[in-house]
C-alpha cells in the first residue's frame, strides 16, 4: 500500500505558506526565483475511465487556456493547481526560468513551472496563476486541481452518482439529509474540523487527493493501548521520497453524526504534520478510503462547513 500526498508550499497543503496567489512571470529583482506549492494526491492502485476512480478520488474536467478538458484530480489538500508534462505540452504556454518547490508527505523537490491566463471548470474561472509541472504519479489523472479560488464557492460531491459540481456559494446550504460540521479555513485552503477517535478529540484535515487516512505520532500515544500488532507499510511521497509507516485498525472514528468503524490508519513522524504545525496535538489527514465511504459530500468553503451524507450502512457504523 503506498500513499503520494504532495505538497506545494506555494498556495496549498501544508502551512508553510499563506500566499495565496501566484500571478506567474518572471520574477522580480531580489527576489527567489523558488516558489512553493502544496498538493497531496496519492498514486491509486487501480482506475476506471470515469469521474470517480476505484480508489473514490473525482476527476473534474478542467480547461486550461482554452484546452482541454485535462482529468485534474479534486484535491482539497492542495493549496494550487498542478499539471503532468503532458498536459504542459498541449497548454502549450512557455515553461518559466522561476521554479516552484514541492512539498510532500516524505520530502520536498523543485520542479519547473508555467505561466497560464486561465483555468476553468464549472463556476470556477481563475486568471493568470503559475502552475507547477509535476511527474505522471497521478494513476490516470493528469495532475490535481486544487483549492486557490475556492474560498467564495461550494463543491458538491455526489459519489453514488459520480458526479460534481462547483458554483458560488450564494447562500448558507440547506441539505435535507446532510450532517452539518463546522469547519475552520486555514490558510485559505486546508479544511479543519474536530472529530473523536474512541473519545480522543482529535484534530482532522480533509484531503480528497489523498488514497489513504494518515495520522500523527501524537494520537498514536494517546491510542497506543488499543493497538495491537499492526503492519509495516512504506509511505511514498511526490518527491518518492520513503517514510516508513504502521498502519492499524482503528476505533470508531465519530465524525458528527456519523460514524465510521473498521477505519485503517497508517502512523508516522510525517513530515507533512510537522509543516502544518501539527504535532503536538493528535491530528487525522483524512482520505479517500474513508471519504468514499459517504454518499454525498458538500464542501462550503466561503461559509466555512462540511455536509456529509452517509449511505446507511455508514451511518449506523456497518462499514
Amino acid at each position: 500500500m503506498r500513499l503520494h500526498p504532495f505538497v506545494f508550499g506555494m498556495i496549498s497543503l501544508a502551512a508553510l505558506s499563506s500566499r495565496a496567489d501566484i500571478l506567474g512571470g518572471p520574477p522580480a529583482t531580489g527576489v527567489d526565483a523558488t516558489e512553493e506549492v502544496i498538493v497531496a494526491a496519492p498514486e491509486p492502485k487501480y482506475v476506471a475511465a470515469t469521474l470517480r476512480d476505484r480508489i473514490g478520488r473525482v476527476w473534474a474536467p478542467v480547461f486550461i487556456n482554452g484546452h482541454g478538458p485535462f482529468r485534474l484530480v479534486l484535491d482539497t489538500g492542495a493549496n494550487s493547481t498542478a499539471i503532468t508534462q503532458s498536459v504542459a505540452l498541449q497548454v502549450g504556454a512557455p515553461i518559466l526560468a522561476s521554479t516552484m518547490r514541492v512539498l510532500g508527505v516524505t520530502g520536498s523537490s523543485v520542479v519547473p513551472s508555467m505561466h497560464v491566463e486561465s483555468i476553468e471548470v464549472g463556476d470556477l474561472w481563475l486568471d493568470r496563476r503559475r502552475l507547477a509541472i509535476v511527474e505522471d504519479v497521478f494513476g490516470g489523472a493528469e495532475g490535481v486541481l486544487g483549492a486557490d479560488g475556492l474560498s467564495d464557492k461550494r463543491i458538491t460531491i455526489d459519489f453514488t452518482n459520480g458526479e460534481i459540481a462547483i458554483e458560488y456559494a450564494r447562500g448558507r446550504t440547506r441539505a435535507a439529509g446532510f450532517t452539518r460540521i463546522r469547519a475552520e479555513i486555514r490558510d485559505r485552503h486546508l479544511l479543519l474540523f474536530d472529530v473523536k477517535v474512541a473519545g480522543v478529540r482529535t484534530k482532522a484535515m480533509l484531503d480528497t487527493g489523498a488514497q489513504t487516512t494518515i495520522g500523527n505520532e501524537s494520537l498514536r500515544k494517546v491510542l497506543a493501548r488499543r493497538f495491537r500488532g499492526g503492519a509495516a507499510n512504506s509511505i511514498v511521497g511526490v518527491t518518492l521520497d520513503v517514510q516508513e509507516g504502521h498502519t492499524f485498525a482503528a476505533p470508531p472514528v465519530t465524525i458528527g453524526k456519523v460514524t465510521v468503524r473498521g477505519m485503517r490508519v497508517t502512523f508516522a513522524d510525517f513530515h507533512i504534520f510537522d509543516a502544518w504545525d501539527m504535532d503536538d496535538e493528535p491530528a487525522l489527514l483524512i482520505g479517500m478510503d474513508v471519504i468514499g465511504l459517504l454518499d454525498a459530500l458538500i464542501i462550503d468553503y466561503k461559509h466555512q462547513e462540511l455536509h456529509l451524507r452517509a449511505l446507511a450502512a455508514e451511518d449506523s457504523g456497518g462499514r
